[in-house]
């Protein structure tokens, strides 16, 4: 095999199916015969032209779950034949002054899966080797794929701020962000509140875990959250600062308003919900890959899975249709391998 199949984004909307050289990987990288890759929300960066260059061509996607198949010159702890995946994050430098303080998450020489480098939208990506993640052989690459993005996210936000077992957590919005926070909370051990619009919403919020369920429809969050007590940690998953804004004054004393959902219009909150009581309000982006694998081997351990919808290769820009149309429950997976 001398070429591969892939989707390359170029200009607004606009996916195209090409045939692309297979090439030797780089100087500490890996090449990666795909299996599974989900398509995040975020892809919109690369197929809506949000980036520099946007007639510069670029293969979206970055929940990727593959093979390796090759190795470039360097790399030591990694082989042909190791199943792996990659994430948004394509892999820290490892020299700049955020990877010598440890932080690799904020590395300042770090390529953007899928957006500023090639992804997973096709049968063949390339990443490197500080940016892999190792996939247990008994989690279905489908499973997997967006346990890299969406579920490291959610993981990592839960662990912004110490949180004693049995304290109340609250998950904002149930989506595909949502539904998998809801899970990691259980499983953590937390007193869950689950944060919606509508009754309907409430048999699956119990269903994935939460104990309490609020709906915002017709409640006031945040007063809702300080009369069970007041939540250690909130996190906001939905794409609406305006939804966010009540939320802080259901924090507990210390707590934490964890924000993970891109949201067009801004957050407000009143000075004082803030100063009394100690609050804050963070912002968290993912997690390193060694970080991933924690949250790959924890939600294997807890039986913690996304709910999707797998597509066929063929239809990329159909799955990418259907996640962008809000309707996917929740996650879509695209069957490279299959």
């Amino acid at each position: 095999m001398s070429t591969y199949r892939a989707f390359e984004a170029t200009g607004v909307h606009n996916l195209r199916l090409v045939e692309r050289d297979l090439v030797d990987p780089a100087p500490g990288h890996v090449r990666v015969r795909v299996e599974a890759c989900g398509v995040c929300h975020s892809d919109v960066l690369a197929v809506e032209g949000l980036r520099t260059d946007p007639s510069s061509p670029v293969v979206p996607g970055h929940e990727i779950v593959g093979l390796i198949d090759a190795v470039g010159a360097g790399v030591t702890a990694w082989r042909p034949g190791d199943r792996v995946g990659i994430g948004f994050l394509n892999g820290h430098c490892g020299e700049c002054e955020r990877c010598r303080r440890g932080d690799f998450v904020n590395c300042l020489h770090q390529e953007q899966t899928g957006t500023t480098v090639d992804g997973g939208y096709a049968e063949v990506a390339y990443a490197r080797a500080s940016g892999l993640v190792r996939v247990p052989d008994d989690m279905p690459a489908a499973d997997a794929a967006p346990l890299l993005c969406a579920g490291l996210t959610t993981f990592t936000a839960l662990q912004q701020a110490p949180i004693r077992a049995g304290a109340l957590v609250a998950v904002q919005g149930i989506g595909g962000l949502g539904h998998l926070a809801l899970q990691y909370a259980r499983g953590l051990g937390y007193r869950v509140a689950a944060i919606a619009r509508g009754r309907e919403k409430e048999k699956l919020a119990r269903e994935l875990g939460a104990h309490e369920y609020i709906d915002s429809a017709v409640t006031d969050p945040g007063t809702a959250l300080a009369d069970l007590g007041g939540a250690a940690a909130i996190v906001a998953t939905a794409s609406s600062g305006t939804s966010m804004n009540p939320l802080v004054r259901g924090l507990a004393p210390g707590g934490s308003l964890v924000v993970v959902g891109a949201a067009p219009d801004p957050l407000t909150v009143a000075t004082p919900d803030l100063i009394f009581g100690t609050r804050r309000i963070v912002g968290s982006l993912t997690g390193s890959s060694i970080e991933n694998e924690d949250n790959l081997a924890f939600s294997l351990a807890h039986g913690i899975r996304p709910s999707i919808e797998t597509m066929p290769f063929a239809q990329a820009m159909d799955g990418y249709e259907r996640m962008l149309s809000g309707n996917a429950r929740f996650r879509v997976v695209l069957d490279i391998a299959g």
